[in-house]
């Protein structure tokens, strides 16, 4: 298979990775930071390696971005790795707010920042992946109350009409929202992420406005770039019976399945050329409480089953049928290095087993191609193929299993 027939690829975000950002998650790091850390023990001290993490889930500094990993800066460094380890595809997000920090007021030289960037990816044969809303807005839009507030989508949709007509002539993909059913959750439902209130009824008010904000993005970037093909990165959960075929257990299934992955594609639909797949969790529920297997577990104390990603898949072209489907974010926290490997020879092979039913899956953005801030975790969960050393002058080393996929891209789908 030739190297352009398929998007092999990483995933990153610019709160993650950028570094000198100023936007809600950033004043809320700041005003969070010693609160975090002071109460690292009783969150973490569960996880098996908490004897490492230790040192860094209590001190604040691990939940301050501050300077990121300098990616704002060094990016074609990073390109660079993408070529090395042959990639195809790298799905990043403009950040809003370095392009409009202040309401109506627009950093053109942020926009010729990113409008280098696409080119530089472009220069390497690289397809970009245009991400536009990765859980972080511009302080001014916080305080106007942010997606809570139907009102405030005019401000999305100005954003949306300037990205389209200064960033969209290279990109071919573009991705409008990153999981919000995520940030509905923890933002809203749960209320741990900024702005902290805990309120179902204004959750599902949020999860809808985002669902509009898609629908108008999704007009608008039509309008003037109609070959641009556009979708939403969503988390989407391989839910499973803790006891096949008892009825509780499977009607749980179905409600959780439901709510959790399809309500909210299900009215975009129309507005989704492509479905894009978030993939981390299986989670077995026995009635209603989710109960996974102890072992084995990413150091985040997730359990990790990348095989699971191919009954999802199923799922999905049975949901959507004929739409092209991309995972748009996969992996694991490894910070030794000694799960990445499998994680991703299973999820190899659940991509051919896809392929051979003839489920349209067209490519695969690994989360993520640097270690980066891990939003309330901080700095200590390490997704990346490449290491970030930040002690070090934030020196980047390609893992032993980033080494082990680029060898396997290249024997199985490069001519």
């Amino acid at each position: 298979m030739a190297k352009n027939k398929f998007y092999w690829g990483a995933s990153t975000a610019a709160h993650q990775v950028e570094g000198g950002l100023v936007n809600q998650w950033t004043q809320w790091e700041l005003a969070h930071a010693h609160e975090l850390a002071k109460t690292a023990r009783s969150r973490l001290s569960y996880l098996p390696n908490w004897p490492k993490i230790k040192a860094e889930a209590t001190d604040p500094n691990n939940y301050v971005s501050g300077a990121g990993v300098e990616h704002f800066k060094r990016f074609q460094e990073d390109f660079d790795l993408l070529t090395q380890l042959n990639l195809n595809s790298f799905r990043f997000t403009i950040e809003w707010s370095r392009l409009e920090p202040n309401e109506g007021e627009w950093n053109e030289s942020a926009f010729r920042h990113y409008k280098n960037y696409i080119l530089e990816l472009r220069k390497r044969n690289i397809e970009p992946f245009l991400n536009i809303w990765h859980w972080t807005v511009p302080v001014w839009f916080a305080e106007k109350g942010g997606f809570a507030s139907r009102a405030n989508l005019k401000y999305f949709d100005r954003f949306i009409q300037k990205v389209t007509s200064e960033l969209l002539d290279e990109v071919k993909f573009v991705i409008t929202l990153n999981e919000p059913n995520v940030y509905m959750g923890m933002s809203y439902s749960d209320g741990v992420w900024p702005p902290q209130e805990k309120n179902r009824f204004k959750a599902l008010w949020v999860y809808n406005n985002l669902k509009i904000a898609h629908k108008r993005a999704y007009k608008i970037i039509k309008a003037h770039k109609p070959a641009v093909q556009i979708g939403v990165a969503q988390q989407i959960a391989n839910i499973q019976a803790f006891r096949p075929d008892f009825w509780l257990d499977e009607l749980v299934v179905k409600i959780m399945r439901y709510a959790w992955n399809w309500w909210w594609l299900n009215r975009i639909k129309r507005q989704m050329d492509f479905v894009g797949v978030n993939y981390y969790f299986t989670d077995y529920y026995k009635g209603f409480q989710k109960i996974n297997p102890a072992k084995p577990v990413s150091d985040l104390g997730w359990y990790m089953n990348a095989a699971g990603i191919l009954p999802l898949l199923q799922r999905i072209a049975h949901h959507y049928p004929g739409k092209p489907i991309i995972i748009t974010e996969n992996g694991v926290a490894d910070a030794d290095d000694k799960f990445r490997k499998g994680w991703l020879a299973e999820t190899m092979e659940a991509i051919e087993t896809a392929q051979s039913q003839d489920i349209p899956i067209i490519g695969y953005l690994h989360w993520s191609l640097l270690d980066n801030f891990e939003w309330a975790y901080g700095w200590w969960p390490k997704f990346g193929l490449v290491e970030v050393d930040r002690a070090n002058g934030m020196k980047r080393t390609i893992r032993p299993s980033a080494i082990w996929w680029a060898s396997y891209i290249h024997k199985n789908y490069i001519d």
